[in-house]
This record gives C-alpha cells, structure tokens and sequence, in this order.
C-alpha cells in the first residue's frame, strides 16, 4: 500500500475547598467507544502585572474557571479573593477531570472583586482573560500566557500562569498533618490567627508554592486540616529537594505577619510515617540576631504522612514522555481517481472527504501534544513508505493544519497504484521504536495511525511486524474509510482473540485499535477519536509497566521568585 506518513515530534518541553469538574460531553452511541474518567489534574494559577483598578488600594484579584460545553462557556470554580495584590498566587486548586481522547478547552477569567455580590458580576472589574486547552497544559506542565481585555486588546503587561500536577484518587499523593505549638502572638487583642504555607527550592533557588492551609483563628497551637499533594508538586520527585515552611498570622488587609519558618526535605519528612512525629522549631531570623535569650517563635509538628505510589499515563507525560506520532494515508488505486467526485481522496471544496475527517479529528487531540512531520517520496517508483510534503530536509509540519495542506496539496502529484502493504509502514516505526526502548527510560511513546480503504494485501507481513512490534514503545490504530470488507483490520484488532505470528508467536500485549468510519458517519467528529484514542493511555502504562521503566522526573520550572510571599 502506498502510504504517506508523518512523525510529529512534541515540542522540547488560604485554600478553599477543592472541586472537580469535567469537560466531557455525554458519549455518542459506538460498540467501542467508552468515556472513562482517565485522571483528574490539578490547575495552580498564579498572575503578574496585573491591572490597577482601585483607586485607593491594589486591586483584590479572583480568577474564574470556565469549560466550554457544547459551544458555551460554563463556570465550574473560582479561587479565592487575595487582597490588595497585583502578583498574586492562588492558593485554590482547581481540579479537572482529564480525558486524553478529548479536546477539553479552558478559559480563565481575572476580575478585581468588589465584594458586594457574587464575583465576575458587573459591579466587579474584569483585569483578562486566557483560554487553552487541558492537554495543551499538561502536555508542557507549565503555560503562561498574556491576559486579554475585550475585542482582543492586551491587558497591558498582565501574564497568567499556571501549573498542573496530577492526582488519580488517592494514587499519586502524599497526605500531611501539619500542627503547632507555642507559637508567637502577634496580635495586641488577641491571639495570632497562624497559617502554614509549604515552598518547594528549585535548582535555581526560585521558590514555587506547594500548600497553604486553612486560617486558625485565635490560636498559638493550631492543628490544620490534613492535606495532600503530589510528589511531582511537593519535590520534583527528588527526596533530598529542600523544601522552606514558613507560618504567618493572618490579616485581613494582606498584610500578613511572618512568624517565623523552618528548612526540611521530603526525606526527612517520612520520618513521621506510622507513630513517629517530626517536629522543627519555627525561627524568625531577625529575633534570633537582635534577641540573646531568643529560642524560637513555636514547634511546627509533622503529625502523619502516607505515601500513595501508583504510576499513571499522566504520571508519563508529565515527567518529559513525549509521544511521537505518524500517521500513515493509504494511496492504493482502489480509493478511485483523485479528480473524479466519486473518489474516496476527491477534494471537495464544500464537504471534506473521509481521509479528511478521520485525520482531523484525530489530530486535533494530539497536536497538544505534537508536532507533525512528513518524509518524501521517490518519484517514478512505486513505493509503500513515502511523504506528503515532498520535502526530505524539513519534514516537520505545522500542526494537523500542515499536515492536511500536505495531503491536499500531494494528491495532484502522484499516481495511485497497489498492492494494499501495511507492515512497510509498521516495521519503519517500529525500527525507531526499537532505537528509543534502548535508551531504557519513558522518554518517547510512539503512535501510527493508519487510513485505508481496504483489504491488506500483506496480512502475513503485517501479522509479523505487529507482533514484533508488540514488544517496543509503540500502538497503532487503523480506521477504515469508505465501505470494504474490513474483516482483516478485526483480526489485527484482537478484540475477538489473540493476533498471532504466521508462525505462531502471539502478541505480548494489545497494541492495535481498529475502527470502521462508516460507524460514525452520524456523530459528531469527536466521538472518532474519543474511541481510537481511549485505548491508548493503557497501553502507554501497560507498556512502561511491563519494562519496570518509572517515570522520569519532571524538569522543574522557574517561578518567579518574588511571587512567593504574600503581599
């Protein structure tokens, strides 16, 4: 089978109470399609520069989350309101449900509140807003983008930023308890209202804030909410990670009182695992150069910590696996003459053809987490491995936008011919596979997707190269276009059995995912690729976790430093 292919390469790489959301929209009728809740990501958002819309004080900024769902934006949370700051960093974590199989786009709303009413209303001022998409976020861990006003204007030198880390359950985390005694009292009427906040130092010695517990009110030995956080967010999956804690007392206007803080590690913190306790004395420096007699200003206490350690596909991802993917157009004559309306590769300028469709509502998902590249053909020779951008020097394309240019733009210049071979194409993938499974870590997934209209000539061939490889980084998914027999595509499938070699040898796991686009002439383009997509993070897992290979740890980021304390 003639078929042109492009590898796409991913770019280089006081709390309120939690609530989860989600961006799926009910599922379209399909015998395969399933919607499970894959995981569930937390959002941490900070802003810079923010507008100035009070005329007496800062602004008191607040940030809304908004999902689309069916063409309108929905509110699903918000964030605390922080007073008088134009850098603010939110304590709020705004917790999403993740669908790898969905374009799941976000909008994030910044509004200066006045407090009369509910936020976001007309008495409040509306400082920007920025809208991307949950893969495109967890695919690079950390976005920050310009905030805009109406009519696409820039909120002057505003920035949003945020960060996401993954929790799945009770998987994933490490769960604190955190008290205190004999803190310093730093009221004159009463006693210190202590809260607790945790920073994790990066390579840098940039701080990014962790945790920040609730408000104790009129208390010198508060014991907060047991929490839990990610090991990714707490230390970069690194035990030795210096980690800063520092408590303040509370003021209502912003200006927090610092009490003191302490240095620790996530190593040392696990000492507190069962019935031990850990505890720091809480130190001002200033107290301890001006004051002889100074001591310290409390005892912080780690009460308790569990460990939850389950590696997940985001777990993957976000520790730096890239995902590769090619797609791969059959060009066989069977598909009919490309000039001729009756052909399953015509152009109409009004009604996209099959090919079309499949491969843009499949690349619409993973250009989040791509790039896309094409290789090129030898001209005058029948070949069963070539491109669509003619050009073997720069292979990559822009997005699925370049790819489909690519494909349309090819068409006029070749001739289709046969016979229908898919393990060329199969065995080219998998010999790059096989280079990254070397390397012995998770740093690179690769995934085919292969359009065809019909009977595989090379059944023996392609059974073979499947097998082999079953055995590397690697999962295909085929979608039949047009209306062939495609009883071979369910033998590769594996669904009603296990796909064997002609000789014998059967798969280690299942990597093949085939469906029929005639199956969703009648759905939405999204219910195609919710279905071919949704087998693909257990696979990734399934794959990983047969080779013992764990995540690798995540590159930390460089916060700005002077968003670290409160205002």
């Amino acid at each position: 089978m003639p078929l042109s292919h492009g590898a796409a390469c991913p770019p280089s790489r006081p709390a309120a109470p939690r609530a989860a959301a989600t961006m799926s929209e009910a599922p379209e009728p399909s015998s395969q399609a399933s919607l499970a809740v894959l995981s569930k990501v937390e959002l941490r958002v900070s802003c810079r520069h923010l507008l100035d819309r009070d005329t007496l004080n800062k602004s008191d900024p607040c940030v809304l989350l908004l999902m689309q769902s069916q063409g309108q934006w929905v509110e699903v949370d918000r964030s605390e309101v922080i007073k008088s700051n134009l850098n603010p960093v939110f304590a709020k974590i705004f917790t999403v449900d993740y669908y790898f199989e969905e374009v799941q786009k976000l909008r994030f709303e910044v509004y200066d509140s006045h407090g009369q009413a509910g936020v976001g209303t007309h008495d409040d001022d509306f400082l920007g807003g920025m809208e991307c998409t949950v893969g495109q976020i967890v695919a690079q861990k950390r976005v920050t983008k310009p905030l805009f006003l109406k009519y696409g204007k820039f909120a002057g030198k505003s920035t949003i930023t945020v960060i996401s880390e993954e929790i799945s359950g009770n998987n994933g985390y490490v769960e604190l308890a955190f008290r205190a005694k004999k803190l310093d009292d730093k009221d004159l009427f009463s006693k210190s209202d202590p809260f607790l906040e945790i920073y994790r130092i990066d390579d840098d010695s940039s701080e990014q804030l962790v945790y920040r517990t609730e408000v104790v009110k009129n208390n010198l030995s508060p014991i907060w909410e047991p929490f839990k956080v990610s090991l990714n967010s707490l230390c970069s999956c690194e035990e030795k990670r210096k980690l800063r804690c520092v408590v303040w007392d509370y003021d209502s206007r912003g200006k927090h009182d610092f009490i003191g803080e302490f240095f620790t590690t996530f190593e040392e913190m696990q000492k507190a695992m069962g019935e031990n306790k850990v505890q720091w004395e809480c130190m001002n420096p200033k107290y301890k150069i001006k004051k002889r007699n100074y001591k310290n200003s409390g005892v912080v206490v780690l009460l308790d910590l569990k460990i939850h350690r389950v590696y997940s596909f985001l777990d993957y991802i976000m520790g730096g696996c890239q995902i590769h993917f090619t797609v791969a157009i059959d060009f066989t004559a069977s598909n009919g003459d490309p000039r001729n309306s009756c052909s399953l590769h015509y152009i109409n300028p009004y009604q996209p053809n099959e090919y079309l469709k499949a491969l843009v509502a499949v690349g619409e998902i993973c250009q989040d987490y791509d790039r896309w590249a094409a290789f090129a053909p030898v001209p005058t020779q029948v070949s069963h491995d070539f491109a669509i951008n003619f050009n073997p020097d720069n292979d990559e394309c822009e997005g699925i936008q370049g790819v489909v240019e690519s494909y349309q733009s090819c068409l006029p210049k070749i001739q289709l011919y046969g016979p229908t071979n898919v393990a060329p194409i199969i065995t080219k993938v998998a010999r790059v596979a096989a280079d990254e499974e070397r390397t012995k870590e998770a740093s690179q997934y690769f995934i085919l997707l292969i359009l065809t209209d019909g009977v595989v000539t090379d059944m023996a061939d392609t059974r073979e190269a499947i097998v082999r490889a079953s055995y590397l980084p690697m999962s295909i998914i085929i979608v039949g276009v047009g209306n062939a027999d495609f009883t071979d595509m369910q033998i590769l499938d594996g669904d009603d059995g296990i796909l064997r070699s002609p000789r014998g040898e059967p798969v280690l796991r299942d990597i093949v995912q085939f469906v029929p686009f005639r199956d969703f002439k009648n759905a939405s383009p999204t219910a195609l690729a919710k279905c071919v997509l949704a087998e693909v993070p257990k696979q990734v897992v399934e794959y990983y976790s047969y080779k013992a290979f764990p995540p690798r740890c995540p590159q930390p980021h460089t916060p700005d430093s002077s968003l670290g304390s409160p205002q």
